[in-house]
């Protein structure tokens, strides 16, 4: 019986604390949220005809809102033009733009009891500058590639999610390497790039990932994130992205040029459209369930204390271990997140979704999002982390859970159970599993073969991790052994077996792949 697989390259689960200290992470906890107007419409942002732009923004606490232009996307000059929002209904302030002001650069800042708010793009924005402080009025799809309408997604009709196979992969490092034999090292473009070789000969980029045949390429997130400063490309910088700042922004520090928004999206476009022509499938990792601050950031800045999470006594969610937790049970963070959602899938032809620490989100908006997306896409991949990095205001009851997937029939979650079950516990780095003689975790790994689900020959009350089946059907199970949980799969089967000989390392590492 096929599982729904999961092979990848790197390690680390929870890194955010450690890449995110240091950021100021407060907001003012707001009273009566459930109060406060819901807006139905999805022109949120900004939408275009042939005569003109309009920015529509939701603050319903603020005074008033205004947007700055500028000519540049960075820089201390004065705003080249400023004007107000006019109030409409629902909260939602908006300005009309004619299309001769396209391709300047924009701020918004809300009004409050306390004053004018920092300058911020808005939560919509789909196009920005260096480092994300200012969106750009760009119609996103005028910015393709060519042949960008006959791009289709791969045909996987006849195919259910027991047939695919998942490879995870960082952008940055997909080519990085000086024998990658790549041009566009480190960038979208380098999945363009055909008939490139190692110094070996053997096949890398695109090629290497087709000859494998899997079904789908997991990008590491790619949206825009804080910590790159995308003025100094030149220097030596790395992060995983798991700290979001534009949500709906392709990361300027993978694209040849980050000061022009229309250059992001058009090399996005064209690294999908040469995986598609491959067959290969393109989930995103998304990482709605915290930001990489909250101060400085358009949610806490235009309505502040709304879309994050707190206690009673007013501190905030940490269930993500990075300082704060969104509150998709909000309806406007609902509604952010699915139109978000449906944005990737329509103007970039995403073919799936991964949920960082999905069960910070709770079930009602997870089973919206999976309905939302199966209508225009049937084939969808959505699968997440059903846990949380730490305790949350959220009812446990409501959590995304991997103990509530029978809830969310089209949603798969990550079985930790056969990944500590093969190669030993993922933070305890010379901890042996299975494939190194450990068989106390024989019914971990048997639990991840026949999917999560119940089986009489199964000893629950042996299994890691779980004390009893969670998956209503094996397609919500997700077997894999290796992506980002620390040590990868070769270096963590080194340090748990020190005595092995590399003969003996090779077979445990093919082990653990023949399994999954």
């Amino acid at each position: 019986m096929n599982k729904f697989l999961l092979i990848g390259l790197f390690s680390a689960v929870f890194i955010f604390a450690a890449l995110l200290s240091g950021c100021s992470q407060t907001t003012e906890k707001q009273e009566n949220l459930e109060e406060y107007p819901v807006y139905k419409n999805e022109d949120l942002g900004l939408t275009f005809s042939a005569e003109e732009m309009v920015l529509k923004v939701w603050a319903p606490t603020a005074e008033a809102v205004k947007v700055n232009l500028y000519s540049n996307d960075l820089g201390d000059e004065s705003a080249i033009n400023e004007a107000q929002l006019t109030r409409g209904d629902d909260g939602v302030w908006s300005i009309d733009f004619d299309n001769g002001k396209a391709g300047l650069f924009y701020t918004l800042q809300a009004k409050h009891s306390k004053g004018w708010s920092n300058e911020v793009p808005d939560p919509y924005a789909k196009a920005v500058g260096r480092n994300g402080k200012r969106g750009q009025l760009i119609n996103p799809s005028n910015a393709g590639p060519e042949n960008w309408s006959a791009d289709r997604r791969p045909n996987f009709s006849g195919k259910k999610p027991n047939d695919f196979l998942v490879y995870e992969v960082h952008v940055r490092d997909f080519s990085i390497s000086e024998n990658s034999g790549m041009e566009n090292k480190g960038k979208f473009l380098a999945f363009t790039e055909r008939g490139t070789k190692n110094p070996k000969g053997l096949s890398t980029g695109i090629d290497h990932l087709k000859e494998m045949g899997i079904t789908h390429v997991h990008l590491l997130p790619a949206f825009d994130f804080y910590t790159i400063d995308e003025t100094r490309l030149d220097e030596p910088q790395y992060n995983w992205g798991y700290d979001p700042q534009n949500y709906n922004v392709p990361e300027g520090s993978y694209s040849t040029n980050p000061a022009d928004g229309a250059v992001r999206i058009k090399e996005f476009k064209e690294m999908v459209q040469a995986l598609h022509e491959e067959g290969i499938g393109v989930v995103m990792d998304v990482v709605y369930n915290h930001t990489s601050r909250t101060d400085g950031l358009s949610f806490e800045e235009l309505v502040p204390g709304y879309y994050y999470r707190h206690w009673n006594d007013s501190t905030l969610g940490n269930a993500s271990g990075c300082g704060n937790e969104m509150a998709s049970d909000q309806p406007m963070m609902r509604k952010f997140m699915i139109e978000s959602l449906k944005y990737w899938a329509d103007e970039y032809h995403i073919d799936g979704f991964r949920f960082d620490l999905m069960a910070i989100h709770d079930i009602e908006t997870m089973k919206l999002i999976e309905q939302e997306l199966r209508e225009s896409n049937p084939n969808v991949l959505l699968y997440g982390e059903g846990w949380t990095a730490g305790d949350s205001p959220l009812p446990v009851g409501k959590r995304a859970l991997k103990a509530h997937t029978y809830q969310m029939p089209g949603i798969a979650a990550f079985s930790d159970e056969i990944r500590d079950g093969l190669k030993g516990h993922w933070s305890s780095h010379e901890s042996k599993g299975f494939v190194s003689g450990n068989f106390a975790l024989k019914e971990s790994v048997k639990f991840g073969v026949v999917g999560g689900i119940e089986h009489p020959q199964i000893d629950y009350a042996a299994v890691n991790n779980t004390d009893t089946a969670w998956a209503a059907e094996p397609h919500q199970c997700m077997v894999y052994v290796s992506c980002h949980d620390n040590h990868t799969l070769y270096d963590k089967l080194k340090i748990a077996n020190p005595e092995a000989s590399e003969k003996e390392l090779r077979e445990m590492h093919l082990l653990s792949n023949f399994v999954v």
